[in-house]
């Protein structure tokens, strides 16, 4: 995902204000136009330290996931959303069920519960290259920014400040392409200039080597990298022929996406051996490295400065989207208690985002209590990745009942061989879920049954266990009388 990260516009909330929309006038956009759209939602730098220790083989790793996961998600919801308005809510509980639609617009709420820490955890690591590049390993350090950082985002968005979008538009050149083209130029001249690889790039490289399935474990975080496709499916009715553009946009999205994330991660395991890399201070250090070759370590705190830029302009631009699809749904079938309904004078969900804090805090101070920064950052992103599978598991049954239940339906999109893709989709998506349990090479706690235990209880609890106990809970006074009034401006 992008520096925003957060498929806010998959939301119940987003989709039912573009159906209001399309109702009164349709505003065509281009399938170059959407390509864009969906490159500057999914591409960002952040992963790539997490692939470079990799070398050459991050390329393999980059396109199997792309084949298996990436593909499948943009057709497949962009055959729902042509045919049904109102989100994963819709396409899930139509083609499946109502608690089931519940589940899966939680699990895209409650992924930014743990996606949060991990997306600080890179900012703090970056901002540390300002300031003293030493604190980019200090979980004190870490613990303070995401605490700080997050808490000022709430208060942001509580308030409910307008005109916050455009600084994670903006974040696709400053904070992506323009580092991302700087780091690729100057690795090429580092290694022109005679410098060894600190990776071997050599055909005996281009698969991973193999010590059993923790060696491929890595490959997880790429499922969360490209997760949020379904947001951009919600345009497929904008487009003109759809039929013909919507693959068009998703094919040269996926080319410039997958450039945006391998041409970095290649650069980075040229510089920086595979032993000293961070997994979250990664991309900095290799701008360190090389702008130490050239004289040029000025640049390296306003590098900085760009990534943080980017990353915070998206949370605050999507802190509160997930928040309020759920609240949406919550309100008007009453999954949620009435505190957790309530709305600020601003019209802002603020009792759930002060709660999302205050567990973002608890997991935010993890980073001062595990000794090692990058194995905390690691288990944080794979519990993201696991619950945010979850609702894509549901997305594929869905699509394949709804196709089944009803093929007459009015689709401006109909996915090739849905049956097949589905089919691809969830097996890939189960097993990269599967797989997260299994403790990484990288990954250097000792302890086995300590990361699982973390990471099965905060994917399986937060993921299935809390809306379960939501569901179960729930009383018809619960409902509200006005949902219209929390629909987004």
């Amino acid at each position: 995902m992008s520096t925003a990260d957060v498929p806010a516009d998959g939301t119940e909330a987003a989709a039912a204000a573009g159906a209001r929309s399309r109702a009164t006038t349709t505003q065509w956009i281009s399938w170059v136009a959407l390509a864009m759209m969906t490159t500057s939602s999914v591409a960002s730098l952040r992963a790539a330290p997490t692939m470079a220790v990799y070398g050459l083989a991050c390329v393999f790793l980059y396109l199997l996931p792309a084949i298996v996961f990436l593909l499948p998600t943009s057709l497949v919801s962009a055959e729902l959303a042509s045919g049904w308005n109102g989100g994963i809510y819709k396409w899930v509980s139509e083609g499946i069920s109502k608690p089931a639609g519940f589940l899966a617009v939680w699990c895209q709420f409650a992924m930014t519960i743990f996606y949060y820490p991990s997306l600080l955890g890179f900012v703090a690591s970056t901002l540390a290259y300002v300031f003293n590049p030493e604190l980019a390993s200090s979980g004190v350090w870490t613990a303070a920014v995401i605490i700080v950082v997050y808490w000022s985002g709430v208060w942001v968005s509580s308030r409910g400040t307008k005109g916050v979008a455009g600084l994670a538009s903006g974040g696709l050149i400053i904070g992506t392409l323009i580092p991302g083209v700087v780091l690729v130029t100057l690795g090429i001249v580092f290694l022109g200039q005679g410098n060894p690889s600190a990776a071997p790039m050599t055909a005996d490289n281009i698969f991973p080597a193999w010590a059993g399935l923790s060696s491929l474990v890595l490959i997880v975080n790429n499922f969360l990298s490209y997760s949020g496709m379904e947001m951009n499916a919600v345009h497929v009715s904008s487009l003109r022929k759809p039929a013909k553009e919507f693959p068009r946009a998703m094919f040269l999205a996926m080319g410039m996406v997958l450039a945006i994330f391998i041409l970095p991660a290649l650069a980075i395991s040229w510089i920086v051996p595979a032993e000293e890399l961070s997994l979250t201070a990664g991309v900095m250090q290799a701008f360190d490295a090389v702008f130490a070759n050239f004289g040029w370590q000025w640049l390296t705190p306003i590098v900085g400065i760009m990534l943080v830029t980017a990353s915070l302009g998206g949370m605050l631009t999507w802190l509160a989207g997930p928040s309020k699809g759920l609240l949406l749904i919550s309100r008007q079938e009453g999954y949620l208690p009435p505190y957790l309904q309530r709305l600020n004078k601003n019209g802002v969900q603020q009792n759930i985002l002060v709660v999302q804090g205050l567990l973002t805090t608890v997991i935010g101070l993890a980073y001062a209590l595990i000794p090692d920064v990058s194995s905390a950052y690691w288990i944080f992103s794979v519990i993201t990745t696991q619950v945010y599978l979850i609702m894509y598991l549901l997305m594929f049954v869905a699509a394949i009942q709804l196709r089944r239940k009803d093929p007459d339906h009015a689709r401006g999109y109909r996915a090739p061989m849905l049956f097949a893709m589905c089919g691809v989709g969830f097996a890939a998506s189960l097993a990269a879920l599967l797989v997260g349990f299994i403790p990484p090479s990288q990954f250097e706690s000792g302890n086995s049954g300590v990361y699982l235990l973390i990471v099965g209880g905060g994917a399986l609890g937060l993921g299935l266990l809390v809306p379960f106990l939501f569901y179960r809970l729930r009383k018809p006074s619960w409902r509200q009388p006005e949902p219209e009034e929390v629909s987004p401006s």
